[in-house]
């Protein structure tokens, strides 16, 4: 049974980290979350002039997951454990969080030095009450590494970043069961994308349109889709489109449990909640040392 489209959101424009802009369709006033998701920000484009670019300098984590994906640009990040690495065009980083860490994203020195265009997306994804606490890891997949699917027609093509498109399976391991699709469907293109039943789905649009659903209710760039129940997820754009529908598919297995959140913690309880803060202002989460150490 393919599944209905329940809604469709406009995402709104805020500026986000040391100040740059994001396209954000949750959390927002009128949709805190879409279980087990936390958090969905589309960070630029942003045409950044030389020395101008601006990142998320050290902020803390705990209690759930950051998946960081760029599309364009170049970033370095730096943590509290001693970790560092970069981020160019395509690369994906799956940061769990877990018990806490200090974490930095600011752009590479090469880029900050001639400027240019920044684009990518940010996704939170909450950890289970009895992983919350688990010990923080990466998993980093240079674009190169990220499975690519392709339909028989050559009309959808289907970066396979978590879960599974069109026989190709991916790499990242993930806590719970997630999928996470970045999909190109030229004019023409359909898909129907099979889903656990029991996953939550939703389709982000970040380039021309596409119609979803038995429907068919359309959705543009800057729109998500949230869909309800079902065995698949039916996508397809006309042939009289302009353009290929760039979007991400991203569903999960809901929790279905207490969220408390407070910037950058996510727990159950109001009192994990402050647990964190006091560690943090402890400096039980570290800090990061300055590069020249």
């Amino acid at each position: 049974m393919s599944r209905s489209v329940a809604s469709v959101v406009t995402a709104h424009q805020q500026m986000e980290g040391g100040g740059f802009p994001v396209r954000r369709p949750f959390p927002t006033a009128g949709l805190d979350q879409v279980d087990p998701f936390l958090l969905l920000d589309e960070m630029g484009p942003v045409e950044w002039p030389p020395e101008e670019a601006i990142g998320a300098p050290d902020h803390p984590h705990r209690g759930f997951e950051t998946v960081t994906y760029l599309l364009e640009g170049h970033m370095c990040h730096r943590d509290s454990f001693g970790h560092a690495g970069e981020l160019r065009a395509g690369d994906v980083q799956w940061m769990t969080a877990g018990s806490g860490l200090v974490h930095s994203e600011i752009p590479h020195p090469d880029f900050q030095k001639r400027g240019g265009t920044m684009h990518g997306f940010q996704l939170w994804v909450n950890l289970p009450r009895d992983r919350k606490l688990t010990t923080p890891r990466y998993q980093e997949m240079a674009a190169a590494e990220i499975p690519l699917a392709k339909s028989n027609d050559g009309l959808v093509q289907a970066r396979v970043i978590a879960g599974e498109c069109l026989d190709v399976s991916a790499r990242i391991e993930t806590v719970i069961p997630i999928m996470y699709l970045h999909l190109t469907v030229a004019p023409g293109g359909s898909l129907e994308q099979p889903l656990a039943p029991a996953l939550n789905a939703m389709i982000y649009c970040f380039g021309g349109a596409g119609e979803f659903g038995p429907r068919r209710p359309p959705a543009t760039d800057g729109q998500l889709v949230i869909f309800g129940d079902g065995k698949l997820v039916d996508i397809r754009v006309p042939d009289s489109a302009s353009e290929s529908l760039e979007a991400l598919l991203l569903a999960g297995s809901p929790l279905d449990e207490p969220v408390a959140r407070y910037g950058p913690f996510v727990m159950n309880s109001h009192n994990e909640l402050a647990q964190a803060v006091e560690d943090f202002q402890a400096g039980k989460m570290g800090r990061i040392a300055p590069e020249s150490q």
